[in-house]
Formats: structure tokens, C-alpha cells, sequence
């Protein structure tokens, strides 16, 4: 019987298909309202801030700050960090669903998302110049999904606030 998991035998398997990730986006009411937008890569979340958060309007660059990797557990994560911890007040995941990645260099990743809010390409584009190198902007690429007049809804109603539960993060959080 040949093996399950021969890597030539998966590479068959699989040649043709597209591998999709996960993606979140976090809404965090921390010090400042940001929204946490969060790529499934390398087996972790890479993760960066983004003040003002995503849109679907390609001519809205979004300046994204990036921050540290956080743990895969961390997709799913909805709560409300204590009172003296990093990042304390409520977070809710905004958005989330899976991406398909298409390019991915040290200074651009482009990718196509599948999400409830978010749709169609987007690229994350590294600011050349700046500050410590982590600073970068989440651009809409022009395409079905774009929505040019699209305006940003949180989503954290006070109905969905009282059913938070106080709990620490997997990790820090941004």
C-alpha cells in the first residue's frame, strides 16, 4: 500500500489547487480604537495596526503599523483584556474568513480575500524611509469588490459588549 503522506504523492494531489490561509481582523478598543489585521503565514499571524482600519475603497490608503507575530490561537480570540494588561478594553473579530496569497516580497504582499466585509485583492505595501521600517499602506485593489464609497461600521454594540467575557489574549496584543 503506498503512503498517505509521500510528498510526491501530495504534490500530485494538490498541483493545480490553491492553498488558502485564514485571515482576522480584529476590532480593538484599546487606549485608541485600531483594528488588528492579522495574516495566516509561516504558521503564525503576522500582524499589523491599522488606526483607521481596512476599506474597500481602492482611492483610501490605510497607513498600517506592523507588530509582532501573534499565535494562531489568536484567530478566534474575542474578549475583554483586564484593566493593567497590554492592550486592555474589548476586542471582537470585525472580520475574518480566508486569503489567498499571490505575491510576497519584504516590501509588498499581495493577496485576494474571501470575508465576510472584505473582498477581492488587496495589497500591504512597505513605506520606504520611514520611522523603523514598519510602517506600511493597506491598499483596495480596483476591482469587483470595490465600493467607492464605502464607509467603515464597528461592530462592537453594546449587546455584543455584555456578552464579552474578561480574558486574557493568547499573547500580547497590539
Amino acid at each position: 500500500m503506498e503512503n498517505v503522506y509521500n510528498p510526491l504523492r501530495l504534490a500530485k494531489l494538490f498541483r493545480g489547487k490553491t492553498m488558502r490561509s485564514r485571515f482576522v481582523v480584529h476590532e480593538h478598543h484599546a487606549s485608541r480604537l485600531h483594528f488588528d489585521f492579522r495574516l495566516e503565514m509561516d504558521e503564525v499571524l503576522r500582524s499589523w495596526a491599522v488606526p483607521k482600519g481596512p476599506s474597500m475603497n481602492p482611492s483610501e490608503k490605510r497607513l498600517a503599523v506592523a507588530v509582532e507575530d501573534h499565535p494562531l490561537e489568536y484567530v478566534d480570540f474575542e474578549g475583554i483584556i483586564p484593566d493593567g494588561q497590554y492592550g486592555a478594553g474589548p476586542v471582537v473579530i470585525w472580520d475574518s474568513g480566508t486569503f489567498e496569497l499571490k505575491e510576497q516580497k519584504t516590501d509588498k504582499i499581495s493577496f485576494i480575500l474571501d470575508g465576510g466585509k472584505l473582498n477581492g485583492g488587496f495589497t500591504l505595501a512597505r513605506l520606504k524611509g520611514r520611522g523603523k521600517g514598519n510602517e506600511w499602506l493597506l491598499i483596495k485593489k480596483k476591482d469587483e469588490h470595490a465600493v467607492a464609497g464605502w464607509t467603515l461600521k464597528v461592530s462592537l454594540t453594546p449587546k455584543k459588549r455584555a456578552s464579552l467575557k474578561e480574558r486574557i489574549p493568547p499573547c500580547e496584543t497590539s
